[in-house]
């Protein structure tokens, strides 16, 4: 919590920013409303902005666009909280609707208040699906996590390590905390239509540590495991936890990639999964971008009776008349939406959202 005097300053900074136009964003394409879209609606608990976006638009990623937000508000929108009324203006006849918040004018006496901190604001998907992996998956050069510490021996004499159990480590800096990170070294991420093109070399993240007793070995617990660890998987200092908080947007410009993975090298993926692109902040993406998710289908063979001459091949003293195999291309089927949430240069990670179909390696990511 933090103290204030006043919740008058808070307003004015909430409502100058509603006011503000988003600076050299087009409008686009008329915002189409979703089916039944309330006049108003009540922020609660537990609501997500990808939640309330679905409830007012067709088009979830559009919602900067009706808030008419600019590029720093769209990456700190701290400003939507349990409490707060959204409100639907549908404006004159043409006229592209609006969301505005809607707040009781609360009179204060001069003493001490509090307010929430930012923390209370409305995340933009459910925590529960994606803060486990915010600082997990890491991409770095070919020489991997340089300076790591290492796990150089276990208490007894087992090869594998699980939740629990007492490893010695060399390596830890007293200065960089008790709470680490335990990675593996991964493959070699490629960019799906050319494996010569290489993105990165994925770090596999595979559990978490504290440190019991710091020393040149120190003794450290595993706090937990994704799979089993052994001598010599690496750890890093655990970062500060974030949760992502950016509005949903579209990429500034266009975006033709492909999933390249699927977490726990799954065959298949649905809502809520997360999944790796060969398309990062080098082509345009940064976090809360949306990107649709379309399967690419084999070609179909033509059933149609063919216009084309018979082909002739001779064979020794034999003449043969045929028509090729003709194929139709089908078009990609959109099965979902994908948010993402962690960029590197040439990949990043998304969670799979509003899927209708199973998701699977290959398929390819667009600007909607």
């Amino acid at each position: 919590m933090r103290q204030k005097f006043s919740i008058a300053k808070r307003l004015l900074m909430v409502s100058a920013a509603l006011l503000v136009l988003a600076a050299g964003a087009a409008r686009g394409a008329d915002i189409a409303l979703a089916p039944a879209v309330p006049d108003r609606y009540v922020v609660q608990k537990g609501d997500t902005l990808w939640g309330i976006a679905q409830r007012f638009l067709r088009d979830p990623w559009r919602w900067p666009d009706i808030w008419r937000l600019n590029r720093d508000e769209i990456k700190n929108p701290h400003w939507i909280y349990p409490g707060d009324v959204v409100v639907l203006d549908r404006g004159s006849a043409g006229a592209q609707p609006q969301l505005r918040l809607e707040r009781e004018t609360v009179r204060v006496s001069p003493t001490v208040r509090s307010t929430p901190l930012d923390a209370a604001a409305i995340p933009s998907i459910a925590p529960g699906d994606i803060e486990p992996y915010l600082s997990r998956p890491l991409i770095t050069g070919p020489g991997g996590l340089v300076g790591a510490a290492q796990i150089v021996a276990g208490r007894d004499g087992r090869v594998v390590r699980g939740e629990g159990d007492i490893v010695y480590v060399s390596g830890i800096e007293r200065g960089a905390g008790d709470s680490w990170h335990i990675y593996r070294p991964g493959r070699v991420l490629t960019a799906y239509d050319d494996a010569r093109n290489v993105l990165g070399w994925e770090q596999r993240f595979i559990g978490t540590a504290k440190v019991d007793r710091f020393g040149d070995v120190s003794t450290v617990r595993i706090a937990s495991a994704r799979e089993e660890i052994v001598v010599g998987d690496l750890l890093i200092p655990a970062p500060r936890e974030q949760i992502v908080n950016y509005v949903p947007h579209a990429p500034d410009k266009a975006v033709d990639g492909h999933i390249i993975d699927l977490d726990r090298n799954a065959a298949e993926a649905g809502r809520g999964w997360l999944v790796t692109l060969d398309r990062g902040s080098a082509d345009g993406l940064d976090v809360g971008a949306v990107l649709a998710v379309y399967r690419t289908l084999p070609p179909i063979p033509d059933p149609r009776p063919s216009k084309e001459p018979d082909r002739i091949v001779r064979f020794l003293d034999q003449t043969v008349f045929y028509q090729p195999d003709r194929y139709l291309d089908i078009p990609p089927e959109r099965t979902g939406l994908a948010f993402v949430y962690r960029v590197f240069d040439n990949v990043s990670y998304a969670i799979l959202l509003n899927t209708v179909e199973a998701v699977a390696v290959g398929d390819l990511v667009r600007k909607p």
